[in-house]
Protein backbone atom coordinates (compact mmCIF):
# COMPACT_ATOMS: atom_id res chain seq x y z
CA UNK A 1 0.00 0.00 0.00
CA UNK A 2 1.20 3.66 -0.91
CA UNK A 3 2.22 6.23 2.08
CA UNK A 4 1.87 9.43 1.42
CA UNK A 5 3.34 12.69 3.16
CA UNK A 6 3.70 16.15 2.49
CA UNK A 7 7.46 16.52 2.87
CA UNK A 8 10.67 14.96 2.37
CA UNK A 9 11.54 13.28 5.30
CA UNK A 10 14.95 11.96 6.55
CA UNK A 11 14.07 8.21 5.05
CA UNK A 12 13.29 9.82 2.14
CA UNK A 13 16.49 11.81 1.80
CA UNK A 14 18.81 8.77 2.44
CA UNK A 15 16.89 6.69 0.18
CA UNK A 16 17.31 9.63 -2.75
CA UNK A 17 21.34 9.82 -2.35
CA UNK A 18 21.37 5.79 -2.51
CA UNK A 19 20.08 5.86 -6.13
CA UNK A 20 22.07 6.09 -9.56
CA UNK A 21 19.17 7.01 -11.45
CA UNK A 22 15.71 9.28 -11.53
CA UNK A 23 12.71 9.67 -13.72
CA UNK A 24 11.27 12.92 -14.35
CA UNK A 25 7.33 13.39 -15.97
CA UNK A 26 5.83 16.18 -17.36
CA UNK A 27 3.19 17.18 -19.89
CA UNK A 28 1.20 19.83 -21.15
CA UNK A 29 -1.74 20.98 -20.51
CA UNK A 30 -3.42 19.88 -24.14
CA UNK A 31 -5.11 16.69 -24.37
CA UNK A 32 -3.47 15.22 -27.33
CA UNK A 33 -0.23 16.58 -26.11
CA UNK A 34 2.63 14.05 -25.31
CA UNK A 35 3.80 13.08 -21.79
CA UNK A 36 7.90 13.40 -21.20
CA UNK A 37 9.29 11.05 -19.08
CA UNK A 38 13.12 11.36 -18.72
CA UNK A 39 15.76 9.09 -17.10
CA UNK A 40 18.30 11.09 -15.44
CA UNK A 41 21.88 10.04 -13.98
CA UNK A 42 25.04 11.55 -12.81
CA UNK A 43 25.48 12.43 -8.85
CA UNK A 44 22.85 15.84 -10.30
CA UNK A 45 19.73 15.74 -8.40
CA UNK A 46 19.52 17.48 -4.57
CA UNK A 47 17.11 18.02 -1.43
CA UNK A 48 17.28 21.36 -0.78
CA UNK A 49 15.00 21.27 1.73
CA UNK A 50 12.02 19.37 3.16
CA UNK A 51 9.55 20.34 0.23
CA UNK A 52 12.36 21.16 -2.60
CA UNK A 53 14.44 19.56 -4.88
CA UNK A 54 16.49 20.08 -7.69
CA UNK A 55 18.75 18.69 -10.67
CA UNK A 56 21.39 19.72 -12.59
CA UNK A 57 20.12 19.46 -16.57
CA UNK A 58 22.48 18.81 -18.85
CA UNK A 59 22.04 20.26 -22.82
CA UNK A 60 20.34 17.04 -25.03
CA UNK A 61 18.20 16.32 -27.82
CA UNK A 62 14.93 17.85 -26.34
CA UNK A 63 13.88 20.77 -23.38
CA UNK A 64 10.47 19.52 -22.68
CA UNK A 65 10.51 19.85 -18.59
CA UNK A 66 11.57 23.02 -19.32
CA UNK A 67 8.31 23.81 -21.59
CA UNK A 68 6.11 21.88 -19.76
CA UNK A 69 6.82 23.55 -16.35
CA UNK A 70 6.90 26.52 -17.86
CA UNK A 71 2.77 26.19 -19.29
CA UNK A 72 1.67 24.49 -16.30
CA UNK A 73 4.56 23.42 -13.58
CA UNK A 74 3.27 20.37 -12.99
CA UNK A 75 6.02 18.09 -12.48
CA UNK A 76 6.76 14.30 -11.18
CA UNK A 77 10.31 12.67 -10.27
CA UNK A 78 10.57 9.10 -9.10
CA UNK A 79 13.00 7.17 -7.86
CA UNK A 80 13.03 3.16 -7.53
CA UNK A 81 15.38 0.82 -6.33
CA UNK A 82 17.31 -1.84 -8.11
CA UNK A 83 19.15 -3.26 -5.82
CA UNK A 84 18.39 -3.73 -1.52
CA UNK A 85 14.91 -3.94 -0.49
CA UNK A 86 11.96 -2.68 -2.28
CA UNK A 87 10.79 1.00 -2.75
CA UNK A 88 9.37 3.67 -5.10
CA UNK A 89 10.15 7.07 -4.31
CA UNK A 90 7.62 9.44 -5.98
CA UNK A 91 7.93 13.40 -5.80
CA UNK A 92 4.70 15.86 -6.98
CA UNK A 93 4.98 19.06 -7.20
CA UNK A 94 5.55 22.43 -9.22
CA UNK A 95 8.72 22.69 -11.38
CA UNK A 96 10.68 25.71 -12.78
CA UNK A 97 13.44 26.25 -14.70
CA UNK A 98 16.21 28.50 -13.70
CA UNK A 99 18.70 29.24 -16.21
CA UNK A 100 22.64 30.80 -15.79
CA UNK A 101 23.14 34.24 -15.11
CA UNK A 102 19.88 34.59 -13.27
CA UNK A 103 19.21 36.04 -9.33
CA UNK A 104 18.01 32.20 -8.81
CA UNK A 105 21.13 30.80 -10.74
CA UNK A 106 23.69 32.96 -8.46
CA UNK A 107 21.69 31.21 -5.27
CA UNK A 108 20.80 27.51 -6.61
CA UNK A 109 23.90 26.85 -8.31
CA UNK A 110 26.55 26.42 -5.32
CA UNK A 111 24.19 23.44 -4.74
CA UNK A 112 25.36 21.52 -8.32
CA UNK A 113 28.10 20.29 -9.80
CA UNK A 114 28.07 22.71 -12.88
CA UNK A 115 29.71 21.60 -16.35
CA UNK A 116 30.83 23.73 -19.35
CA UNK A 117 27.51 21.65 -20.69
CA UNK A 118 25.04 22.39 -18.34
CA UNK A 119 21.97 23.73 -20.01
CA UNK A 120 20.23 24.99 -16.66
CA UNK A 121 18.98 23.96 -13.72
CA UNK A 122 15.06 22.11 -12.59
CA UNK A 123 14.03 23.02 -9.19
CA UNK A 124 10.53 21.60 -8.18
CA UNK A 125 8.56 22.45 -4.91
CA UNK A 126 7.07 19.26 -3.45
CA UNK A 127 3.78 19.21 -2.00
CA UNK A 128 3.10 15.27 -2.09
CA UNK A 129 5.40 12.57 -1.16
CA UNK A 130 4.47 8.97 -2.12
CA UNK A 131 6.68 5.62 -1.47
CA UNK A 132 4.81 2.24 -2.46
CA UNK A 133 6.74 -1.38 -2.48
CA UNK A 134 8.59 -1.70 -5.57
CA UNK A 135 8.04 -5.38 -5.43
CA UNK A 136 7.73 -5.44 -9.31
CA UNK A 137 11.04 -3.72 -10.07
CA UNK A 138 13.67 -5.80 -10.89
CA UNK A 139 17.31 -6.33 -9.15
CA UNK A 140 20.11 -4.46 -11.46
CA UNK A 141 23.69 -3.91 -10.66
CA UNK A 142 24.97 -0.57 -11.04
CA UNK A 143 28.08 -0.47 -12.91
CA UNK A 144 28.79 3.17 -13.30
CA UNK A 145 28.41 6.72 -15.45
CA UNK A 146 28.74 6.92 -19.41
CA UNK A 147 31.15 9.60 -20.52
CA UNK A 148 29.56 9.55 -23.93
CA UNK A 149 27.85 13.14 -23.37
CA UNK A 150 31.17 15.17 -22.12
CA UNK A 151 33.38 13.60 -25.08
CA UNK A 152 30.62 14.98 -27.28
CA UNK A 153 30.33 17.80 -25.19
CA UNK A 154 33.90 18.93 -25.69
CA UNK A 155 34.24 17.53 -29.28
CA UNK A 156 31.36 20.07 -30.03
CA UNK A 157 32.61 23.34 -28.36
CA UNK A 158 31.22 25.89 -26.68
CA UNK A 159 30.15 27.32 -30.07
CA UNK A 160 28.61 24.13 -31.34
CA UNK A 161 26.93 23.63 -28.38
CA UNK A 162 25.18 26.98 -28.33
CA UNK A 163 24.46 26.49 -31.47
CA UNK A 164 22.84 22.94 -31.03
CA UNK A 165 20.43 24.60 -27.92
CA UNK A 166 18.83 27.07 -30.55
CA UNK A 167 18.25 24.19 -33.06
CA UNK A 168 17.07 21.59 -30.51
CA UNK A 169 15.96 23.31 -27.20
CA UNK A 170 13.62 26.65 -27.86
CA UNK A 171 10.33 24.65 -28.46
CA UNK A 172 9.30 21.38 -27.04
CA UNK A 173 7.77 18.66 -29.48
CA UNK A 174 4.33 20.09 -29.22
CA UNK A 175 5.42 23.67 -30.28
CA UNK A 176 5.68 25.30 -26.37
CA UNK A 177 8.11 27.53 -26.00
CA UNK A 178 11.19 26.48 -23.26
CA UNK A 179 12.83 29.21 -20.75
CA UNK A 180 15.56 29.07 -22.99
CA UNK A 181 13.41 30.15 -25.67
CA UNK A 182 11.74 32.87 -24.02
CA UNK A 183 14.85 34.05 -22.89
CA UNK A 184 16.58 34.10 -26.29
CA UNK A 185 13.15 35.86 -27.83
CA UNK A 186 13.41 38.70 -25.05
CA UNK A 187 17.15 39.31 -25.65
CA UNK A 188 16.26 39.89 -29.45
CA UNK A 189 13.59 42.91 -28.26
CA UNK A 190 16.87 44.34 -26.26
Amino acid sequence: MGKFHDAIKSPHQTFIKKQHIFFVSTAPLRADGRVNLSPKGLDCFRVLSDNQVGYMDLISSGNETSAHTLENGRITIMFCSFEGPPLILRLYGKGRTVLPGSDEWAMYAPNFTIYPSTRQLILADIDLVQTSCGFGVPLFDYVGERDIHFEWAEKTGKKGLEDYVTEKNLTSLDGLPTSIGLERIESLRH
